[in-house]
Formats: C-alpha cells, sequence, structure tokens
C-alpha cells in the first residue's frame, strides 16, 4: 500500500495525511468511502456463525428504558422475531471465520498489525443499538446494509448508568447527528461519545483496533520473562545474619536478593522485545487450529486468517512464538508478514532452517501451501 496516495476510503486523504490529521484526534465522516459494499455474508449466514460456540457474539434487546445483553452461542430460537424492533446482533471476528471479512479488514492495513483487532458485523431491526457510549479504542464503522442515525460528541462525564448491563453513559450530549447509508464510514478516535440507532434493518460493519493497558500489559510482559529468564537455582543464604529483636521485618538482605532475581529477567538484551512480540502475536483465547497438510516444495504459502505475525529488528513472531531472524531469510519472513502471503519464488530462495519452520507452521495450520 502506497500510504501517501490518497484513498477514497479516506475521503480523499492518503493514509499517511489521515494518521497526522485524524487518528486519536477528532472523528471523520466519510460519504461513499466503500461505494457498492456489500455485506461479507447475508443475515441467515450471519445468524449461523451466532449459534456457534467459536464464535464470540451477543444479543442487545432494549425495552423502554430497560437493556438486555445475552452473549452466545445463540441459536436462532434465542433471537426475537425479524420484525420485532429495538434488538441488536453483534458478532466479533468475522474476518477468522470469513475471506471476505478478512479482505474487507485488509484495506485498513495503514495501521499497524499489532494494533489492528477485528471486524465486527451488527444486524439491527429499526431501533436497534446498543446505546449512547465510548470505546478506549479507535474505530472505524461503515454502514453496509440499510440505514443508522449516529450521534456523536465529546464526552465531559463519563459516568455509566448504574445497574445496567451495558456501559451506557449517564449523560450524553451529541455534537454531530449523521445518517449513514450504504457505503459511508465513520471513524472515531477513543473517548468519543457515540449512539447508533437503526432506522428499518441495517448492517454495520465495526472495524476495531487494540490498546493495551500499561497495567496489563505490564503483568503479560513478566509472565513471559519469568517464563523466558534463563535458570538460576541459587538459594537465599544469609550468613550474616544477625540475631533479630523485630522477627516480622523483611531482611534488607532479602529485599536486595528479590530485586536482583527481577533485575536479571529484565537486563537479558532484547527480553522485553521479545517478550512483547510473543505477547502481541497471541491469537484470541478462542482461536484454535486445525492441523494442516504438507507444503510441496514448489508452493508458495499464504497465512491462515487466524494467524497474527508480527517482527522487531531481530524476531519474527507468530502465534505467540518467537524465532531469531537475520539476513536473507529475515528479509523474506517481514514480507510474509506485512503480504500475508509468500510466493513460491520467495519460498525457494529461505535457507533450510527457515523452511523448515514454514513446513512446521503448516502442519499446525497456521500457513497452508499456495499456488
Amino acid at each position: 500500500m502506497d500510504v501517501n496516495a490518497p484513498l477514497a476510503l479516506l475521503g480523499g486523504l492518503s493514509p499517511a495525511a489521515f494518521m497526522r490529521r485524524h487518528w486519536q484526534r477528532r472523528p471523520l465522516l466519510v460519504r461513499q468511502a466503500w461505494p457498492g459494499v456489500v455485506p461479507p455474508l447475508s443475515r441467515a449466514a450471519l445468524f449461523d456463525l451466532a449459534g456457534r460456540d467459536d464464535v464470540e457474539s451477543r444479543l442487545v434487546v432494549r425495552r423502554g428504558a430497560d437493556w438486555s445483553v445475552r452473549h452466545g452461542p445463540l441459536p436462532r430460537r434465542a433471537l426475537p422475531a425479524l420484525r420485532a424492533p429495538d434488538w441488536t446482533l453483534l458478532v466479533q471476528g468475522l474476518d477468522l471465520q470469513l475471506p471476505a471479512a478478512r479482505a474487507m479488514l485488509e484495506a485498513f492495513r495503514f495501521v499497524p498489525d499489532a494494533r489492528l483487532d477485528d471486524l465486527m458485523l451488527s444486524w439491527a431491526s429499526d431501533g436497534g443499538g446498543v446505546g449512547p457510549h465510548l470505546d478506549s479504542y479507535d474505530v472505524f464503522l461503515l454502514q453496509v446494509q440499510g440505514r443508522r442515525r449516529w450521534r456523536v460528541g465529546r464526552v465531559a462525564d463519563p459516568a455509566w448508568i448504574e445497574g445496567a448491563p451495558l456501559k451506557i453513559l449517564r449523560r450524553f450530549e451529541p455534537e454531530h447527528d449523521w445518517l449513514l447509508e450504504p457505503g459511508d464510514m465513520l471513524y472515531l478516535p477513543p473517548r468519543w461519545g457515540h449512539d447508533g440507532v437503526a432506522e428499518g434493518e441495517c448492517m454495520t460493519c465495526s472495524v476495531g483496533f487494540r490498546a493495551p493497558s500499561r497495567e496489563g500489559l505490564a503483568r503479560e510482559l513478566l509472565l513471559r520473562l519469568a517464563d523466558g529468564a534463563p535458570s538460576d537455582e541459587r538459594l537465599y543464604s544469609d550468613a550474616g545474619q544477625p540475631a533479630t529483636t523485630a522477627p516480622g521485618a523483611i531482611p534488607p538482605a532479602l529485599l536486595a536478593f528479590a530485586e536482583q532475581a527481577v533485575q536479571r529477567a529484565l537486563a537479558e538484551r532484547g527480553a522485553i522485545a521479545r517478550a512483547l512480540g510473543e505477547v502481541l502475536s497471541e491469537p484470541k483465547p478462542q482461536v484454535w487450529f486445525e492441523a494442516g497438510g504438507a507444503r510441496r516444495p514448489q508452493q508458495g504459502v499464504r497465512l491462515d486468517a487466524r494467524t497474527r505475525m508480527l517482527y522487531d529488528e531481530h524476531h519474527v513472531y507468530i502465534n505467540g512464538e518467537a524465532y531469531t531472524a537475520s539476513g536473507r531469510d529475515a528479509r523474506l519472513m517481514r514480507r510474509l508478514a506485512d503480504r500475508r502471503e509468500l510466493p513460491a519464488r520467495d519460498c525457494a530462495a529461505l535457507g533450510a532452517d527457515a523452511l523448515a519452520l514454514l513446513d512446521d507452521w503448516a502442519g499446525s495450520g497456521w500457513l497452508h501451501g499456495s499456488d
């Protein structure tokens, strides 16, 4: 992707200009961002997906001022009648299930994959929505069928309605009121309040992004660092410990021993970078892979839709695992991560160790042979 070329998807802005002017800053409404867009699947197929236990889904129903939420799997009998107003079905991770949804997500890869989360599709009957709320992450809202009215504004009071099953804003004063038709798209930065209500039956695709909290990321990194720390079985010793009159006090020498143990894990060169790559490339908890077949020597490869592959200066990361890479192999592996496929001629240029990795990943179902 040429990040300096204008895109209709972004209202004629280039990805570079969009990231400078709007990303994490202010909303952008684009009329006919995706002319002729069609939903990645039919209503019936979406309802079928919601009934599966390997797909994350939610049913939101409003009855006057009262809201209810039910989490999937949601068999068809659990859903209200089509003509019943004020209900919404949301299905997460559509890109993991459908090539058409994955293709839609590809259009937004001017944002790093480490931040890109998934494609969610919501179907709503007339009046359906999830109430005024705000998200902690960026989102693109692409109307793919029917019409939805969006009220948008900055939020002075982020308090929620107490006792509600959804995080619905207690006070919301919109600054904008936009009716989106098929092909229209709205970008919202984090913490902007929004309330989308269907006008008739409609479908909306949401491209969401990951925004890890500092606390949560630190916790995951420390766990990874502990697992990957070099073995050291040395025990604490205190041959010089004098008799104490304060037995409840922690000895300073024991505190120093503990600090050194943690610092040793953090001091390893590249340890934090490696742990970060492993954490960011870890698939979602509900994702699993089926064993794949052997890759023929003359074949190229393509990543499975569920595979997350990233890289840094010294490693490639795939589905939570780290591999050291350098030279030509590193360049080609990075190309695989960026393009999510590698043609046969590039595979043939890989060294024996890198080819063995491709074969292992194919056997695990992480990638597949392609012609």
